[in-house]
């Protein structure tokens, strides 16, 4: 994943693309150059960085060198030495990644131990200076009460909460509460999840927090082994069992720990496949926790003497209690095999890819699983890729399968003049990254409803193997373009938020301050426009563009969306009027006293649960700015 989200590898579907500035360190180009010990620290981070952090292109999603530049020195190394750069760095020595670290960042790299007992003792204090007093609000051992539990708020992945204590009348009064800063991060990506009144979330910090939704206390804090992306789900694995809590990390392990505590019940291995990763939230149903697998090899697949590509998408079910397998389903039912060799001889593979990039959905009605898969990585490109498809919820086996982008095979490199590994014809980068919508029209009639990078919204019928029945062009697409990660529905329509962000011609990776976002509402019935609202220009705002990238949220009345300005908005639903707006991208005093700003919107959307909305703020990627800040709203 990243720096950031290199270092997270995060942004995942979207941060796969900052793993390009691999491409550089196998580049033809660089076959002849002078050792690598040899070279400064500037001539290394040229050679080796540059064309991805410094790119002007809109498909390389590598952090910038502002970005890199308010992060440490160690958390950069950590990420060349054994995180998700690794693989890429592999052909520095230690001395050259510690010079890189150093030079993009500005900071000198502490010796080892001084700089260990530095983060213990930073990540102490800011455990202490959150830490919820005594007497305070327990978890409800039955998780009673209101709730937002997951990425799309049920297993049907709407994105609705009716009963949400916030309305058209009174979303006005919306004012601040309290701020959560997550130490050491330069992005938050992991929706906060709330359930039997405590909130749930996953920091840039490799932590996972357990805090009072009112006041913003901590509980207790979990440390895992990657960043964890995605919402956190809660729930009970028995009928008599303790409430728990399932999430996945950036190295597809899943974990399963005591809600209450915080102590780690069970670790699962999901994947073994190196690039495997865990970006969307698991689904819980009838003890069983079902979690898709995605991962980077896009981005590894760039590398010249890399046999790309043999990594298939998929759902892995395991048992709540204990997390034994109970079946893994590939997206791709074909193990990758032989194709061709590439121009340096090196064997190629094929199928590969259609990575399952957010949350299933699930039918309880039909006893089935949907998931939407990402493009494919090499040819032959799979039919199931950019393709919404169904699973028997007993045994993984693929009911049906709806393509709505043939023949996407794309790797990162292709972004790059003379990528080897780039497969003949590329594809457009079509990406399903959000979750399928599981609605119920006024007639009894059922539908699944997605949009997609494309800039298309389409609608399925579930009960009718996921024939389409309609389709509507909302955006131009493209590989950052159409909708992104989330969209919502109410009794009767879609609300779909359009990112296509641009960038500004003459180098350097600037926002375009004029072109991008959109945000729509369609009748779920005919996919009929019925509303739309126009890109809100950035004016003389730095590092800005009015792309929307983030999930919407709705409620009864209100759809909101943040924006990569970093501004939240709220719309009526009933006439599309501007209710309320929210510039997050500042800086703040937290209730944990670590040091926060807010930034570019994007990934998670804002969840609202009794009365109070809770955001993040800060993605620093592809030229937005970076942050580190949990935001908690109530109405005054």
């Amino acid at each position: 994943m990243p720096f950031v989200d290199l270092l997270y590898l995060a942004s995942f579907r979207q941060v796969r693309r900052a793993l390009l500035c691999a491409w550089m360190l196998f580049a033809p180009a660089c076959l002849f150059c002078a050792p690598a010990a040899a070279q400064t620290a500037a001539a290394l981070y040229t050679g080796n960085c540059a064309q991805c952090h410094d790119s002007p292109s809109p498909d390389v999603r590598a952090p910038t060198r502002e970005l890199m530049r308010a992060m440490t020195a160690e958390a950069v190394a950590r990420a060349l030495e054994s995180g998700s750069m690794a693989p890429m760095a592999a052909k520095l020595t230690p001395a050259d990644r510690v010079a890189i670290a150093e030079y993009v960042t500005g900071k000198q790299l502490a010796p080892a131990a001084a700089a260990a007992a530095a983060a213990a003792a930073a990540a102490t204090a800011n455990a202490e200076a959150g830490r919820c007093p005594d007497g305070s609000p327990q978890l409800s051992p039955t998780l009673d009460g209101p709730a937002w539990n997951g990425w799309g708020n049920g297993l049907a992945n709407t994105r609705f909460q009716a009963d949400a204590g916030i309305t058209p009348e009174n979303v006005s009064r919306l004012h601040l509460k309290w701020a959560f800063g997550f130490a050491g991060a330069v992005n938050t990506i992991a929706q906060p999840s709330i359930a039997g009144g405590w909130l749930f979330v996953g920091g840039g910090d490799r932590q996972v927090h357990a805090l009072d939704p009112r006041t913003g206390c901590a509980h207790w804090r979990f440390a895992t082994d990657s960043w964890v992306r995605a919402a956190i789900v809660i729930g009970e694995a028995t009928a008599s069992g303790p409430p728990m809590a399932w999430f996945g990390d950036m190295r597809a392990n899943a974990y399963a720990v005591d809600a209450a505590t915080g102590s780690l019940l069970w670790r699962a291995k999901l994947d073994g496949h190196r690039a495997a990763r865990v970006t969307g939230a698991p689904a819980l149903y009838h003890g069983v926790i079902y979690f898709p697998v995605s991962s980077f090899e896009e981005a590894i697949g760039t590398r010249s003497e890399y046999g790309c590509c043999t990594f298939r998408g998929s759902v892995v079910a395991l048992d709540a209690r204990t997390g034994a397998m109970i079946w893994q389903s590939f997206t791709i039912p074909q193990e990758p095999g032989p194709t061709k060799k590439n121009a340096l001889g090196v064997q190629m593979y094929g199928p590969s890819g259609a990575a399952v990039w957010s949350a299933p959905t699930i039918d309880p009605e039909r006893g089935v699983l949907y998931v939407a898969t990402g493009n494919s990585y090499s040819k032959p490109a799979a039919d199931t890729s950019d393709a919404v498809l169904a699973m028997d919820l007993k045994t993984g086996r693929i009911l049906w399968h709806r393509q709505a982008t043939p023949d996407d095979a794309y790797i990162v490199g292709c972004a790059v003049h003379g990528s080897i590994n780039c497969p003949d014809d590329p594809g457009p980068d079509f990406d399903f990254g959000q979750s399928p919508i599981l609605t119920h029209l006024s007639d009894g009639r059922r539908l699944l409803v997605i949009a997609q990078k494309s800039g298309v919204a389409h609608a399925l019928d579930p009960d009718h193997d996921g024939a389409f029945v309609w389709h509507t062009r909302l955006g131009k697409g493209g590989a950052l373009g159409g909708s992104q990660w989330g969209s919502a529905v109410d009794a009767n329509r879609i609300y779909v938020a359009i990112s296509d962000v641009r960038f500004l011609r003459g180098g350097g990776r600037r926002l375009d301050p004029e072109a991008g976002g959109g945000l729509f509402s369609l009748d779920l019935a005919s996919g009929k426009i019925s509303q739309s609202i126009p890109p809100v220009p950035c004016g003389e705002r730095e590092a800005c563009s009015p792309a929307l990238s983030a999930a919407v949220t709705a409620v009864p009345g209100i759809v909101f969306s943040g924006g990569v300005s970093g501004i939240l908005r709220a719309y009526a639903t009933a006439d599309a009027r501007l209710l309320w707006a929210f510039d997050t991208s500042r800086d703040y005093d937290t209730v944990n006293g670590v040091p926060a700003h807010g930034g570019a919107m994007d990934g998670p959307g804002p969840v609202v649960v009794d009365g109070m909305l809770y955001v993040n703020s800060g993605y620093g990627l592809w030229g937005g700015r970076p942050g580190n800040v949990l935001l908690a709203f109530s109405v005054r």
